[in-house]
């Protein structure tokens, strides 16, 4: 690999409370190497419809520009969870869209610019990109981001701690209503397919049940379990529901599929409200946090982390690497083979040290 002069940095997928801390880390860390910047609107879409851009698809990024975003949520650059080239989605001849590979003409505007190695922050789908534009011979780092948590190789990804913090704080607020009225209020939280945000939300927050995708669960159960509340004086109760949960012999609920892009999960809280109410007796309310907890500002740790991630992936491009991950290995950063982080979803271990101390608690998992 050549002396790298001008890195690219995108943000691909949703965002995550941290990517301008990343952003920033990058740029800052480039220059003081000598190196130069440009950031790539909307994903890749800066390079594979630059007509779009009257401005520019791509971004010059030097320190004034880069000033002051540490502490912003959202991307600076923009994001998308439609343009991924490896399956675009396109108009063809007879007028239906169809997925068409375009990594090849994305390699050739990467040459075209001048780029010499690619930053790409995002979750599976981004990475996995990363990872076929690194066996295309593009320098290319990625850095581990999504609420979800459910990257593998590293111990948490930026954009969590945050989500977790505002979930929680939530459900704080809500136990106040919650008992006031004596009902149950279910709270819908992202994730995906991976539990991590819910069963940390809910354990931090004294729910008193947690429906994650990785333990399918017994509406009968669950119903049990809260109908026990009354009897030690806790005439309300608060359900966390991960948007991937599941009941037992059913599956996720897919509200839509677009062509391009990942499935759109939703209506699981609404589902388990319906089914739960006639079950205890008491009314049901649903409350969807949704886009909530990738907005805002990110927290200390998440800041902090993000900088750490930035800085370490152009000491990476520094060092020769390339098709590697950063990831959090307490108390260091270190390298992981993009193949390997996406390979498979990092879901909750079901006996993990979490799950048992909410079992402990009395919090009930509806199996």
């Amino acid at each position: 690999m050549g002396k790298i002069k001008k890195i690219a940095i995108n943000t691909g997928g949703g965002d995550a409370p941290g990517l301008n801390a990343v952003i920033r880390a990058v740029v800052v860390s480039a220059i003081n190497r000598g190196m130069e910047c440009v950031g790539i609107r909307d994903g890749y879409n800066g390079l594979l419809r630059p007509e779009e851009y009257p401005e520019g698809g791509l971004i010059p990024l030097n320190r004034r520009s880069v000033r002051g975003i540490t502490h912003l949520g959202g991307t600076i650059l923009g994001t998308t969870n439609k343009g991924n080239p490896t399956k675009y989605p396109t108009l063809g001849p007879d007028g239906k869209m169809y997925e068409k590979d375009r990594t090849d003409e994305l390699m050739a505007a990467f040459k075209h610019n001048g780029i010499d190695a690619l930053v790409a922050l995002g979750g599976d789908g981004s990475l996995g990109i990363a990872n076929v534009l690194s066996e295309k011979g593009l320098p290319t780092i990625g850095v581990p981001k999504t609420i979800d948590n459910d990257l593998d190789k590293t111990v948490v990804t930026f954009g969590f701690d945050t989500a977790v913090s505002f979930a929680t704080e939530c459900l704080d607020r809500l136990h106040s209503t919650a008992d006031a009225h004596r009902r149950v209020m279910v709270v819908e939280v992202m994730g995906r397919y991976a539990g991590w945000i819910a069963l940390n939300a809910g354990v931090s927050g004294n729910a008193d049940a947690i429906l994650i995708p990785e333990i399918p669960y017994d509406i009968g159960k669950v119903a049990a379990a809260l109908k026990e509340r009354p009897k030690r004086g806790k005439h309300y109760a608060i359900v966390v529901v991960a948007e991937g949960a599941m009941p037992k012999g059913g599956s996720v609920s897919v509200v839509g599929k677009e062509l391009g892009r990942a499935e759109k999960l939703g209506g699981a809280g609404e589902r388990v409200a319906k089914e739960l109410e006639p079950l205890v007796g008491k009314e049901c309310r649903t409350v969807v946090l949704g886009h909530l907890l990738r907005g805002g500002c990110p927290t200390t740790f998440d800041r902090l982390i993000s900088l750490r991630f930035g800085a370490a992936a152009v000491r990476a491009l520094e060092e020769g690497r390339t098709g590697v991950m950063v990831a959090l290995d307490p108390p260091t950063v270190r390298y992981v083979p993009l193949k390997e982080a996406t390979n498979r979803m990092k879901t909750v271990p079901p006996d993990c040290d979490t799950i048992v101390t909410a079992r402990d608690l009395g919090i009930s998992f509806g199996d």
